[in-house]
């Protein structure tokens, strides 16, 4: 049976075209998302419509599988073609690490850690307890104003706009944060289906604040602010010692598109209408 389906052609000037599917075949791709790469071994990268209204990536005539040998399998169109469009994006050499969208999927799709929606929400929660806005130092002088004017501010957003208490401490044990605070988010939290929450957790391990996590996900935060807050003590002691420049530069570029990959699946895994009346049209 054919289906039809979106194509992402290869090579520069891409263009988004339907077409028909070619007859199923398999592919199994079994790699470690850290570092492995491997030579591109495929042409065209498509999406087509399966079984339940589920879709699926193709890379030629295969069907592409998570790790885990499960058919990888996306809700809704908009993911598919971003999760497409980052297979299409790579050239001779497959960097499997820079793919975090299908990284993200795999992680929904084969949940390796077997946990359900409300243990991750719990495991999210935690950080709010070392989160990175809510410790201050009491010196030096300059670090103490920096983190005051900058992290201040988005404390006192997130309290107004979810009607909760945080506050922060140079404590060690940090502040004590109310009971309430953490019902709030946690119903908050069970808004999100598993996969936004798998792409909110993600955001929330790179920032290592939720506060920050939900700063960008509500978008009052852009991506480069959110990275910049979250290293605020790294940077003032690079402008007084400086700093190795290519290390500094990588790990900033490199933290800020693992948080716009988290932040980009959460909208995406949300999505629910379809892109294809759109296409059809251009």
């Amino acid at each position: 049976m054919f289906r039809s389906f979106v194509r992402l052609q290869s090579g520069l000037g891409n263009v988004l075209q339907l077409g028909k599917m070619c007859p199923r075949s398999q592919l199994s791709l079994k790699y470690s998302t850290a570092t492995a790469e491997r030579k591109r071994f495929y042409q065209d990268v498509s999406i087509s419509q399966g079984e339940g209204g589920l879709y699926e990536i193709n890379l030629d005539r295969r069907k592409l599988k998570t790790p885990g040998g499960k058919l990888f399998t996306i809700p809704n169109e908009a993911l598919a073609i971003a999760v497409a469009t980052e297979w299409d994006a790579q050239r001779d050499t497959l960097k499997f690490y820079t793919m975090h969208l299908t990284t993200l999927c795999n992680t929904a799709l084969d949940n390796p850690t077997e946990r359900n929606k409300d243990q991750m929400i719990n495991a999210a929660l935690k950080f709010l307890d070392t989160d990175t806005v809510c410790y201050r130092v009491e010196e030096p002088l300059g670090l103490v104003e920096l983190q005051k004017n900058e992290w201040d501010p988005v404390l006192h957003w997130i309290e107004n706009r979810y009607n909760v208490t945080i506050g922060s401490s140079s404590s060690i044990l940090g502040p004590e944060i109310p009971e309430a605070t953490k019902d709030t988010f946690r119903q908050h939290l069970k808004s999100y289906n598993f996969w936004s929450m798998t792409g909110l957790e993600y955001v929330i391990t790179q920032l290592k604040s939720v506060v920050l996590s939900f700063g960008v996900i509500d978008r009052h935060l852009s991506v480069e602010q959110a990275v910049l807050l979250s290293r605020l003590e790294e940077e003032y002691q690079i402008q007084h010692w400086g700093n190795v420049e290519w290390a500094h530069d990588y790990d900033m570029y490199e933290l800020r598109a693992r948080t716009a990959a988290g932040a980009l699946f959460v909208h995406l895994s949300s999505e629910s209408s379809t892109v294809k009346s759109k296409l059809l049209q251009n």
